[in-house]
């Protein structure tokens, strides 16, 4: 069985990494070119960088700062914003992305899916859908960065996605977006129950039990934005949790929480003293070294 998937999504907006909330309000973290560096040495298994100003601004994505970026990351690279025909993937691909994510593109041009997964594998090809919840039990999805509805369901959208050669699909719930409630797990399973290719869930953590629950419902990856930068070894703290709750994952990092219990916000609990107490080291002076 494989395992499930940890993925870093970092918004791009004006040039830094962003936290978003409902699509709306964004607050500044810092250089993308950090926080890849930051997160592939935590251990994350992927790393997304969606520059968000591109379709709106009806720019070209900026390849030169894919290819920056792309120095830091060690792990598997997706790049989307702006993405609008062949050409725009295979210059990402040539400077590092492993896959690309489409979004407008997908809706507009659908054949671009189709010609693309020929070229470049299923594999390459992630078909992004932000979602708003419209009724009690009706969702649509939104491109130009949440801006325009399309009129499609997630599940109609995901199903033609994946007959035109997608590989997997990044499902991201604009209403759950920043507000820490977690995943919106009855969207989830309307798309996983269309569709055979891997589901990539986003929206919403707050605690790492939300990505345990998206787990548990067979989603292939579980992806945040947001909550990467609220706290050091974030990743890796993540992964402890959902190691020790059983969740199917990779842990392979030299420094882990596996011995640790975790507070109510899923963060690793100071140990007791007389632990910390065995830990101590003696120290000697130099001059008798």
């Amino acid at each position: 069985m494989l395992k499930a998937r940890i993925v870093a999504i970092l918004i791009v907006k004006g040039e830094i990494v962003v936290q978003s909330i409902n699509f709306k309000q964004f607050l500044p973290v810092g250089s993308p070119s950090i926080a890849v560096d930051y997160l592939n040495s935590w251990g994350v298994d992927e790393i997304a960088i969606i520059d968000i100003d591109a379709t709106p601004g009806k720019r070209n994505p900026r390849f030169d700062h894919i290819s920056e970026y792309s120095k830091y990351c060690q792990v598997p690279l997706s790049v989307g914003g702006g993405i609008k025909n062949v050409d725009d993937i295979k210059r990402a691909v040539h400077i590092g992305a492993d896959k690309v994510v489409i979004n407008t593109a997908a809706v507009k041009y659908p054949r671009l899916i189709s010609e693309s997964a020929g070229l470049f594998g299923n594999q390459c090809i992630i078909v992004s859908m932000d979602v708003r919840k419209v009724s009690k039990k009706k969702y649509e999805v939104y491109i130009n960065s949440g801006n325009v509805s399309t009129g499609y369901s997630p599940a109609d959208l995901a199903k033609r996605s994946e007959e035109l050669g997608a590989g997997e699909i990044l499902l991201t719930s604009i209403d759950r977006d920043g507000t820490k409630k977690g995943y919106d797990l009855e969207l989830i399973g309307q798309v996983l129950n269309v569709v055979n290719i891997p589901v990539i869930a986003c929206g919403g953590v707050g605690h790492p039990q939300h990505f345990l629950d998206a787990i548990n419902m067979g989603v292939s990856a579980v992806a945040a934005a947001n909550f990467y930068h609220y706290s050091e070894h974030s990743v890796t703290t993540i992964k402890s949790y959902l190691k020790a709750a059983g969740a199917n994952i990779r842990l392979d990092s030299y420094a882990t929480y596996n011995e640790f219990a975790f507070d109510r916000l899923g963060r690793p609990r100071k140990k007791d003293d007389i632990f910390l107490e065995k830990l101590h080291v003696e120290y000697i002076p130099e001059e008798i070294i």
